[in-house]
Order: structure tokens, then sequence, then C-alpha cells
């Protein structure tokens, strides 16, 4: 047996770090770090066999737990197969169809699956929790997605039946987790899962169970010490990327429901970010996942702080200057998937929209602020900010982002929809200007799968209240540009998941604003701004 002397690396893994796959870190005593955080048995009994497939580490860690003798039935991460029997409506066929439509779709922007690691979690499945749960998560999750419409038989139906049958799974999923202790067994898997069921409640719009579980999520984070940067030098290499994209995706999508829903931060930007290997088959998705990130980093406690009305002291030259970070954040020409350029740029806009309902908030603006970020007529320009970008972009791509994406859109149009009550009405001029980008996200809110039903009522009673002679849905409204074809070479790819084949390799993408379209914009907008009277210095939003 090793004596354990230094402080590095032993030259033998010991048995548990050798059975988890894991690097075997002494202190100069047993046992090991690892074994001494997992509170498992340090032991070098193992005869070295050769290399072959392993298990999974939840799998393995529950074992070795069970040789000790303190484990119990439910430590072992299995139920009886009567508990967790899969329901019979999903079939291997369905089953696949979602999996493969997360990976075809969202992995881009939520790249936290590995594709053999859900192979084994379904193989697992009928005998793991922590697999059956899982598996399950992400039915649910692609189910309740307004354009996930699939049938066992891979046919269309509605997506209301494919909600209902997400939201009978999602309820399986908390059932059969309450007969396990997944909090003292915390597993990656454990982690996902919590995030998925959070993204389904979100989708269902029952936020505060999703908040509850998007806090259960970021506190098995901790647990599992996924905010320490020196936690990835005990993991594998695939592993320790995979975890640390989960990290950073946690941390975004936090904050973005920290905006949304008016909530506190946990996640801290601790560790390092994901770095993108030219040349490797997921360059162009990490770069856009990278560039995400990136747009939600300033954001941190001192901002949601004051967002949230649980601090002071915020000044017009931060506000000015987080406003000039985020016009920064992305170039001109993005290097992403189409999916992800959606994301980007709506998101970049909604924030700058957030950041100016602060500053008014605050009394911060002024109709004579040497910062136009820091007027009263800011979300003017970035409305039709929006309206350029979203112009370029197929309808698919829009409608995979479902419900947060229309709830951004949502926000935009209202706070634009505040501000043009102070704006004089010209109706006779031709020129293209604020009521028009206005009419522009109604029209596109309205043809997004989840917007005309939840958001729809509620924006328009909104323009009622607050404007007159604005034309309503189906009369009148412009319709949205038709996307650049050709720019995008999956613009004209299938809807159906089942049809998208999986590429291993994808090509790189480049996608801008077009400048011509951006100048146009914003040309016509300042011409309408000329000679306008601000009376909203004392406006709530």
């Amino acid at each position: 047996m090793p004596n354990g002397a230094g402080s590095g690396p032993v030259k033998r893994a010991c048995d548990a770090c050798h059975r988890r796959k894991v690097k075997c870190v002494g202190n100069g005593v047993l046992p090991c770090k690892n074994c001494s955080a997992a509170n498992l048995s340090c032991t070098f009994n193992a005869v070295p066999q050769k290399k072959g497939p392993k298990g999974s580490r939840a799998k393995i860690i529950s074992a070795l737990r069970e040789t000790r003798g303190h484990g119990s039935v439910l430590d072992m991460a299995q139920l009886s197969p009567s508990g967790m029997s899969r329901p019979s409506m999903l079939t291997d066929e369905l089953m696949w169809s979602c999996i493969e439509y997360f990976f075809v779709n969202l992995y881009p922007t939520q790249p936290i699956l590995i594709r053999q690691d859900m192979v084994t979690a379904v193989a697992e499945m009928e005998s793991n929790v922590e697999a059956y749960c899982l598996v399950l998560s992400v039915c649910a999750y692609m189910l309740i997605q307004p354009n996930m419409t699939f049938t066992a038989d891979g046919t269309k139906k509605s997506p209301q039946a494919d909600a209902n049958f997400g939201n009978s799974l999602l309820q399986d999923v908390l059932r059969v987790r309450k007969n396990y202790n997944y909090v003292e067994n915390c597993t990656i898997w454990s982690i996902l899962t919590s995030f998925f069921i959070f993204a389904s409640h979100f989708c269902l719009n029952k936020h505060n169970t999703a908040w509850f579980h998007m806090r259960e999520a970021t506190t098995l984070t901790h647990m599992m010490g996924l905010a320490d940067e020196g936690h990835y030098a005990l993991l594998e290499e695939q592993e320790s990327i995979r975890q640390r994209r989960l990290y950073w995706l946690l941390f975004l999508t936090e904050r973005a429901y920290a905006l949304q829903q008016h909530r506190p931060l946990t996640l801290p930007a601790t560790i390092e970010m994901p770095t993108v290997e030219e040349g490797s088959e997921e360059a162009v998705e990490l770069s856009g996942f990278i560039s995400l990130v990136r747009l939600f980093k300033p954001f941190d406690e001192t901002f949601v702080g004051v967002w949230n009305k649980a601090k002071t002291g915020c000044t017009t030259q931060w506000l000015a200057q987080l406003q000039q970070q985020l016009s920064d954040a992305l170039p001109a020409y993005l290097r992403s998937t189409e999916n992800q350029a959606v994301d980007l740029r709506c998101t970049q806009q909604w924030l700058r929209t957030m950041v100016w309902q602060l500053s008014i908030s605050l009394g911060f603006l002024s109709s004579a602020a040497a910062e136009n970020s820091l007027s009263f007529n800011f979300p003017l320009e970035v409305s039709g900010d929006l309206v350029a970008a979203a112009s370029q972009f197929s309808q698919q791509a829009m409608e995979v982002h479902g419900i947060g994406l229309v709830q951004k859109l949502f926000d935009v149009a209202c706070t634009l929809t505040d501000v043009l009550t102070f704006v004089p009405y010209e109706q006779n001029t031709f020129e293209y200007g604020p009521r028009d980008y206005l009419a522009q996200l109604v029209n596109l809110i309205s043809t997004l799968r989840g917007g005309q039903e939840r958001y729809m009522p509620l924006l328009m009673s909104k323009i009622g209240e607050s404007l007159t002679n604005f034309p309503t849905p189906g009369f009148g409204i412009p319709a949205v540009p038709s996307s650049l074809s050709g720019i995008y070479d999956d613009a004209s790819a299938s809807t159906d998941a089942c049809d998208v084949p999986y590429n291993d390799t994808i090509p790189p993408h480049i996608h801008p604003i077009d400048p011509g379209v951006r100048r146009g914009v914003q040309a016509r907008a300042r011409s309408r701004l000329d000679g306008w009277i601000w009376k909203i210095s004392r406006r709530t939003f």
C-alpha cells in the first residue's frame, strides 16, 4: 500500500477513486481528499484490471457506500421495478424523439448533456432512480415545449396534448424522487434533473415551483463543489468540460430568472469560462454559448440587489457603463448557430431594456442626458435594433426558445408601449417609426407558439389602455420581414426533430445584423425623435 507521502497525486489511485474515475489526491495520510469528502473507505485492495467500459458514477458511489455497511435500500439509487415503471405512452420512439430534439435544437444554448450519457441513462432507467428521473425530466421538458408535437409513431398532435403528457411525466419524476435521498447522494444527474424540472415548470408558468427547483439545482451545485475551480482538476476531461458548462448555464439562467421574477442570486463567477478548441466539432456552438455567458456576467449581486430594492448606492455612471458593456458585448457578425444568434440578439436588447427600467425607477433619466441610454427615448432605439435583428431569423429558429424568448419580446414591447404613451401620434406620416416597431413586435409575439394564448391578451390590453388608433392583429399590422434565406444553412430545415439527422460536424455559421438594415431603422427613428417633448420623468415602469 502506498504510504501517501507528499501532497500531490498518488502514483496509483485508491479503490474508490479508481471506480469513480477521478484523480486521487492524497495529503500525506489516508483517506484521500475525495474519499474524505464523499465519506468513503479509502483502500488499495483492488487488483488492477484491464481497461474497459465503466458503470455510471451514480451506481459506483452507491455501491461503494453499500460495502461500508452504512447504506440503505434507498442509498443504492434503486427502487423496485414497480416504483419506476416507465409510462406506457412513453414509447422508445417518443423517448428518443425527445432526446434527439434536445440535441438538435436546444443543445447549442444548453450544452449540458452527453449523448453517450443519455444512452447509459436509458439503459439503466428501469433499475436506477437517477437515470429514470433524468430521462423522464428531459422528455417532460421537451414535450412541454410549445413546438415539440410528436406522438409515439412520430406524427404530429396538438401542443396541449403534449404539454399534458409532459406534465404527467414531470409529476412521476417528483413522485419517484420523494422515495430517494438524492440530496445526500447527489450526482451530476441530480443537478441536471433539478434543472429540467425547473425549466418545465417555467414553461408551464408555475414560477414559484420553478424557482424552488432552480434553487435546488444551484444548492446541489454548491454541494458538489462546482463553484470551486479546484474541483475540475479532480475530474476526467470530458466530465470536467460538461460540469463547467453546466455551472455557467445555471449561472446565466439564474440571472435571467432573477431579473424576470425579482429573485436573489446564489452562483458567483468564481470559475474559469469554458474554452473553445479551434477545429473541434463544437467550436461554433461553444463560441455562441460563451457569448451568452458574457452577456450576463456584468449582472452581479450588486445589480440584482439594486434591482430587487435590497441594495442602494447605484450611480448614473455605473448604469451608463453597463449599457455600454451590453452594446459592445456582441460583434456585428456572430460566430454561432442560427438558434444561438436568436437568443443572443434578443437577450442583448432585453437586457438593455432591463437596465433602462432600473435607470428610470431610480430617477436617473433626463431629456438632456449626455448618454442616450439615460434618455427617455432609449427604448425606441432598443426596439428598432430588436426588430432589425428579428427580421433576419427564421420562424423555426425563434420558436425553438419557447416561452423564454416570448417573455423577453413581451417585456420590450410593454416598455415601448409605456414610452409611446408620451410620443405624439402623427397619423399621416409615411415614415417607419416607433409605432411600427411595436406593430412588428405584436405581430411576432402573436405568431410564436405560446405567445398567442399567454401574452397577447395582456399586451393588447396594455396597448388598448395606453395608445389610440393602434391596429389590432390581423388588421393593418405589417408582417415581420421574412428571414434572409440563404444566410443560414439550416434555415429551411424541417421543424420535425425526427426528420433532422444528427451531424457530428457542425459547419461554421456567421450571423450578422445587416448594417444596412440597422442604419436604416435607426435613421428613421432619429428623424422622428427630433422635436418630441418627453414628459415621463416621473413615470413608474
